[in-house]
């Protein structure tokens, strides 16, 4: 769970099912292992053709590919709390100086049949193709 104590953050939320949509690094030797290296606030500008905006071809598709990912987003604001089921995918963008209070609740491995759970996160993280 997360709690809001001051300002205010934008959290986009995916299932477990989307990882192999998301461009999570599965080298475990990587510092950013289990993390995706995509900034995701570039998604909207991949029809950008201005030369405003530098992206390499791999960066590019990867974003078309995740831009497809279900998700949730949601903004967060002070005295607010919200429930990051086990598994779920988050991308947060602060959009205010803020402070956050966080806690886990421990790991539920079932999953959940619309959404996935623990074995759909160690399938796609055991052999994918990831940006790193």
């Amino acid at each position: 769970m997360i709690a809001m104590i001051t300002g205010a953050k934008r959290y986009v939320l995916s299932p477990p099912f989307a990882c192999p949509q998301l461009g999570i690094v599965t080298s475990r030797e990587h510092p950013s292992y289990r993390h995706s290296m995509l900034n995701f606030g570039r998604v909207t500008l991949l029809d950008e053709d201005d030369g405003t905006v530098e992206m390499s071809k791999r960066e590019k598709e990867w974003l078309r590919i995740s831009a497809d990912a279900p998700t949730l987003s949601t903004v967060l604001k002070a005295g607010e709390v919200l429930y990051v089921p086990s598994h779920w995918f988050h991308y947060i963008t602060s959009l205010q100086k803020s402070a956050q209070c966080n806690t886990r609740s421990g790991m539920h491995e079932e999953g959940n049949e619309n959404f996935g759970g623990l074995e759909e996160v160690e399938d796609c993280i055991k052999d994918g193709d990831d940006l790193a």
